[in-house]
């Protein structure tokens, strides 16, 4: 069955938020059994594309039961954006790139993770803050939010 609903996470590198909330996403998709949902993670930058999961990442989703794979991270394109139904980041500039790289006629589909949990507020990069405690938490709150938002 092809999915009816394609979900991009975008963070600065793809080696830390990202993909965090990617593989979260896929555990809670696969976890109501929905079929339906394809997720993915790339970068608004270059700064660490070809890189896998930051290490702090993979032991935040080891600690929590999350299934991940090795990846690389890969560079978002206005057309490869196109593909996409969401195109979510995780913090306000994110969210001005997106607006800066998409299509205008695909600026629709960019939202903020945290903004389906009712908040308006930032997800911290663990690149600078070394909390991976608390952008799990964050980024766990705003996929499920997502998830039920897709009921």
């Amino acid at each position: 069955m092809k999915p009816s609903l394609k979900i991009l996470f975008l963070c600065h590198g793809n080696i830390c938020r990202s993909p965090m909330a990617e593989f979260v996403m896929k555990d809670l998709v696969r976890r109501e059994g929905r079929t339906d949902i394809e997720v993915e993670s790339a970068a608004l930058h270059t700064d660490e594309i070809g890189n896998d999961i930051h290490p702090g990442t993979r032991a935040k989703l080891r600690e929590k039961g999350i299934p991940f794979a090795p990846r690389a991270a890969w560079l978002l394109t206005a057309a490869k954006a196109r593909e996409y139904d969401f195109l979510i980041g995780m913090d306000a500039y994110n969210i001005a790139d997106l607006k800066r790289l998409v299509y205008p006629e695909d600026r629709p589909k960019i939202h903020r993770l945290l903004g389906f949990a009712g908040q308006a507020r930032d997800i911290a990069d663990p690149w600078y803050t070394g909390n991976f405690d608390a952008t799990y938490d964050d980024v766990a709150e705003g996929c499920a939010a997502l998830l039920k938002s897709l009921a």
